[in-house]
């Protein structure tokens, strides 16, 4: 594409999994064409010592640094395995979007945190690094989250067909992109990750492949609406949240302790399904397209139950509209650094609860 550049966006989300990295080309107006993606999961012990880093913790500031270091050299460990299969080198490419990895989000208190030390990313892959992008929007009175929205209202709208966005990852948002009306978008609640903590703890496996182990259990209603009287599900939009409120404990202590385990994880699933249906219905009135991305988007159990809720909607992946549903949140953040280079905003105050739009991110020079 002449005029064209090229962007890598790095993602490590509130799955904890590992790290999605995609290579971007932008033409001049904007269009992107994807050009390498590459997936890098996380070794377990680093995954163990960032889920303890979620909640207080002796010596959590050092650890955090440690881990921050760790990070950086598995982003950059990433970036380039992405660039040789790409056949790029990383002098052709103008930024490297890094979101971080959330240990705390707390817009309740003005701030949030993601580590990955983006200076010695910066140096060890010898691109650019641009990163913190969610510190601006919050200094602006705003949640910091989801970010993915813009995007979403910059590439996938449709004139006249009423879309909505769901990206369901260790939280699950929403983007309600309807036609003629301003792009608005929250956090509905949990999306994978207590499934896949429960998954872990009972079964030892990483997550509930299609849902298939829920299947075999049967939802418990009691619990199911103990679970749902979390008031976060009654907050109105714009808001966010992550593993500060959704956790295992968070779980447990709704729990009798007699339940058997396949019949919590099937409550779990409905918990899920039931507040992003519940989300659709009460916000984003007349959807007539939902597309499905991350990997719930992959959970048939999960994607069934919510077809069963909104009978008059069309389910189908991202992968329809160009972006897989595992990428997509890569390729935001590459799009975020495109942003960031370029001087212009990427949040949208009625997502976040900014005052203003603002032009997010830090950059840090290669």
């Amino acid at each position: 594409m002449s005029g064209s550049e090229f962007y890598v966006g790095v993602m490590s989300g509130t799955s904890l999994d590992g790290v999605d990295a995609a290579l971007v080309e932008f033409a001049e107006d904007g269009i992107l064409s994807i050009n390498a993606i590459h997936y890098q999961p996380y070794p377990q012990p680093l995954k163990e010592r960032l889920l303890a880093l979620h909640l207080p913790t002796n010596d959590e500031l050092h650890q955090a640094s440690l881990l921050g270091n760790e990070l950086a050299s598995h982003y950059a460990s990433a970036v380039s395995a992405l660039l040789r299969t790409a056949g790029i080198h990383l002098a052709e490419v103008r930024a490297l979007g890094c979101h971080g990895q959330t240990v705390r989000h707390r817009p309740d208190a003005g701030y949030t945190v993601q580590i990955g030390n983006a200076a010695r990313l910066a140096e060890l892959s010898g691109i650019t690094v641009v990163s913190d992008f969610r510190s601006r929007d919050l200094a602006a009175g705003g949640q910091g989250a989801p970010l993915v929205p813009a995007f979403h209202d910059r590439l996938l709208r449709h004139p006249s067909i009423h879309r909505v966005i769901v990206n369901i990852g260790g939280i699950s948002n929403l983007t309600d992109l309807a036609p003629e009306k301003i792009t608005t978008g929250f956090d509905c609640g949990p999306g994978n990750l207590l499934m896949d903590a429960w998954c872990a703890e009972h079964l030892g496996q990483p997550y509930d492949e299609d849902g298939a182990w829920a299947s075999t259990g049967r939802v418990l209603p009691t619990l199911l609406d103990t679970l749902l009287n979390e008031p976060f599900f009654a907050l109105p939009p714009p808001k966010s949240s992550g593993r500060d409120l959704f956790n295992l404990g968070w779980l447990q202590d709704k729990l009798r302790g007699d339940e058997r385990p396949e019949d919590v994880q099937a409550t779990l699933l409905a918990l899920t399904s039931r507040t992003i249906a519940q989300a659709i219905l009460d916000f984003c009135p007349g959807a007539q397209e939902i597309y499905l991305c991350g990997g719930g988007a992959h959970n048939r159990e999960l994607v069934s139950q919510l077809a069963q809720s909104l009978p008059d909607c069309a389910i189908k992946p991202t992968d329809d509209l160009g972006i897989a549903a595992d990428w997509m949140e890569a390729v935001a953040f590459a799009w975020l650094a495109r942003q960031t280079m370029h001087g212009e905003t990427a949040n949208l105050p009625a997502v976040t609860g900014a005052r203003h739009e603002c032009i997010l991110g830090a950059i840090y020079p290669a």
